[in-house]
Order: C-alpha cells, then structure tokens, then sequence
C-alpha cells in the first residue's frame, strides 16, 4: 500500500511522544489536487477513531490508517522525511496521477495555468473537487472563500475560462462552505474579481 522511510517512522515516533497521549495512529488523506499533485491531511488520531473502512499498514511503533477514498491514490506512495536548507518535513513520494480522466486532467490544467495565477493576487486559489457527468465541481479557498464578489468570479470568469478550453463541461458547481474560511464576512459586491 505505502511505504514510510526509517527516518520519517522515526521522526513520527518522536512527534507522538511529544504529544503527550497514548494510543495514537497517523492518519493520511487525500485533501485535493493542485498544480504540484495531490495535497494530502497527514495527523495523529486515537486509535479508537478509526473506521471500519479505513486500510490500516502496521509499522510496528505505530499504525497508519489511509482514508478509505484516498486508498486507491496512496498505492506505491512513500512518505519520507527531509531536512535541509531550502526543504524542512514530511516528504511525499506519489507516482499516481492526480487525474485519471482526461477530462479533469483537461479542467486541472487550466485550473493550474490561466485561473489559479489570476486569483492569486487577491490571496484566493480554486481547487477542482471532482468531474462528474461532465459537470466540473470547484472549492475556492484563501481569499475567494467568502468574497462578496465569489459568485462574479465563478460565473463570468472561473466557469467562462473552463468552458472556453474544456468545451465538453456544461456546468461548474461552487461547493465552497463561504460561511467559513479567514473573511467570511465580505459584503456582496464590493471590490473586484480577479478574473472579470
């Protein structure tokens, strides 16, 4: 399933220890996609809060419980640990595609290339969800998640751009929560969207 280096196991190790609790286990998930792959949610969790559908790799000092959608996506992935001057941390090592339709591959591309360095100068990002029934489904996320102007951004630019390259997508859905996030709280229709 995965594989964790000597010395990322033993920097976990270390890591659980100072967190001061028993009965601990990591937890990996895939959280999204983006330019530089799949992001993923790496944490400790008690044992007791693993799911029944969970695939669990026992290391020995301690389990790994790989999220039950994300187990497919985490095959042959190695998790190492790095320290040096220009990169500090967990390390992940996935030769799966972050796309394996086409189509979404078609929707991350220009999600990577022509939206996303757009609303990265208001602090926001786009990430593709998923591609279902020729329907793109986005979360935005930074400065785009509650912004008054999300829904301009999303219309008349974010879906107008994806259309325009990936013809075959007839809808994109915002699944964005935008009562949460860092400004939730912006009033509809001031300021600017980035792409417009």
């Amino acid at each position: 399933m995965l594989t964790v280096t000597e010395i990322a196991k033993t920097k976990i190790v270390e890591f659980m220890k100072a967190e001061k609790e028993s009965g601990l286990a990591l937890r990996i998930a895939i959280a999204g996609r983006g330019r530089g792959g799949f992001q993923y949610d790496l944490g400790f969790v008690q044992e007791s809060e693993k799911l029944a559908e969970d695939t669990v790799v026992d290391l020995g000092s301690f389990k790994v419980y790989v999220d039950p959608a994300s187990a497919i996506h985490l095959k042959g992935t190695t998790i190492d640990y790095v320290s040096g001057l220009f990169e500090s941390g967990f390390k992940i090592d996935n030769p799966n595609s972050i796309w394996g339709d086409p189509l979404a591959a078609a929707v991350q591309n220009v999600i990577d290339t022509q939206i996303n360095p757009g609303v990265a100068s208001h602090g926001g990002q786009v990430m593709l969800l998923e591609v279902k029934d020729n329907v793109a489904y986005i979360a935005l996320s930074g400065g785009c998640q509650g912004c008054g102007m999300a829904n301009v951004t999303l219309k008349q630019g974010v879906e107008v751009m994806i259309k325009r390259a990936v013809p075959q997508i007839r809808q994109v859905i915002d699944a964005t929560d935008h009562a949460g996030g860092e400004n939730p709280y912006y009033r509809s229709g001031e300021g600017s969207s980035p792409l417009v």
